[in-house]
């Protein structure tokens, strides 16, 4: 067996199970808050392509996929990202995915420099994919808090000189997972000189980045950034997105790559021998998808309204702020935070995830610990109904 499976942590998930493991929760009907997966309705008509197009189980998909999905992304990152319109080549600088997470993970295993002491710089808390994909492929992680006297945004400009050196991949995540904070313009300017300099690949994760909140004010992205800078080739520049969290499609399995043509070649090449190409029927929906953006605003609709009616049940009662972006909730407890989550299960039956369990202990300090994550997936009723037993529960104990 690959020995780098030792090293990998149990899943957020698992540790989760261990601590509820044994605990009988009050007799109230179960309301998770801890898995992000959305639970708003999927848009009828992509369903209906879906199975319009069935006669195309007997075809075999190519991994390049179909040229009318690939203009269908590139069209909408143009449109999304005020790229100039005909920046984005569809034939070199996009590629479908199977959802961002294979993505991710694949994308880590084809760029990493194998022969060099190569670092995976990620933030912290972080999606657990990007600590597994850098050690699965040889690689260091190196991880980058994200506190909140800091917009819970990394503090690049206190990462030392040897640390870019040594990189090989940057992961963003904006809006992030669990923190819900944007990466600044200014920021990703400055990270894409960074990238310039030490010679690393910028992976922006920005599969939440069309739940916001401002309807007339869509926060930028990686390739914005880019196109202001006129780096229209989006040299050393990647971005990832999906159909899961922007049309409540978790299990379409679709999203997309795009950026340096030069990078998503070697991308492209590692993904023939992956095997990993989009079914047909999936492409056509996904192109239904990206064509359509009236189904996602009324998703940021009903996002806002949750968010709206849990913080004023529970912003006096807790330290919790609205974030920019994604549908999570990033709490301070004022217990520990693996405590606050066993207890609340045990009085309440609402289950959460404790912040310790998404971040990693650096210099003696874990980020995410006395947080929480709370995901605002659930229908409006459950998200008011759980905002309320949480409130009696930080009450009760004073």
């Amino acid at each position: 067996m690959n020995q780098a499976l030792e090293l990998l942590q149990p899943y957020p998930f698992e540790k989760l199970r261990a601590l509820l493991n044994g605990v009988t929760p009050a007799a109230k009907d179960p309301i998770a808050l801890s898995i992000g997966e959305p639970k708003h309705a999927s848009p009828a008509f992509v369903a209906e392509a879906l199975a319009n197009n069935l006669h195309q189980l007997a075809t075999y998909p190519t991994t390049l996929g179909l040229p009318a999905l690939r203009q269908a992304i590139a069209r909408w990152c143009e449109r999304r990202f005020a790229v100039p319109a005909g920046s984005v080549d569809a034939d070199t600088q996009v590629i479908p995915v199977n959802g961002t997470r294979e993505a991710l993970f694949s994308f880590t295993q084809a760029v990493v420099d194998r022969s060099a002491d190569s670092l995976v710089v990620s933030p912290n808390p972080f999606y657990q994919i990007y600590e597994g994909a850098a050690l699965l492929a040889g690689a260091t992680p190196h991880y980058l808090p994200c506190l909140a006297e800091n917009g819970f945004n990394p503090d690049f400009e206190a990462v030392p000189d040897e640390v870019w050196r040594r990189c090989s991949v940057l992961f963003l995540c904006s809006p992030g997972n669990p923190t819900g904070a944007l990466v600044p313009l200014p920021t990703l300017k400055r990270l894409i000189a960074l990238a310039d300099k030490h010679d690393f690949v910028i992976a922006a994760d920005e599969c939440y980045s069309e739940l916001y909140f401002d309807e007339g004010n869509p926060p930028p992205g990686l390739l914005t950034a880019c196109a202001q800078l006129g780096r229209l080739d989006f040299k050393r520049c990647v971005v990832f997105h999906s159909l899961s969290k922007r049309s409540n499609l978790p299990g379409l399995r679709s999203g997309f790559v795009a950026g340096d043509a030069d990078i998503l070649k070697g991308f492209l090449h590692y993904r023939t021998y992956h095997g990993c190409a989009m079914p047909v029927q999936t492409q056509l929906a996904s192109i239904a998808a990206w064509e359509d953006e009236r189904h996602v605003e009324t998703n940021r609709s009903l996002y806002r309204e949750k968010f709206d009616a849990v913080l004023d049940i529970l912003g006096d009662v807790l330290d919790v702020q609205r974030p920019d972006g994604g549908f999570y909730l990033w709490p301070k407890t004022p217990v520990d935070d693996t405590l606050f989550t066993r207890e609340l299960f045990a009085t309440q039956h609402v289950t959460v995830v404790p912040g310790s369990y998404l971040s990693r202990a650096v210099d003696g300090h874990n980020p995410g610990a006395n947080r929480v994550r709370m995901a605002l997936v659930a229908p409006l009723a459950q998200c008011v109904e759980a905002a309320q037993r949480i409130r009696t529960f930080v009450q009760s104990r004073g």
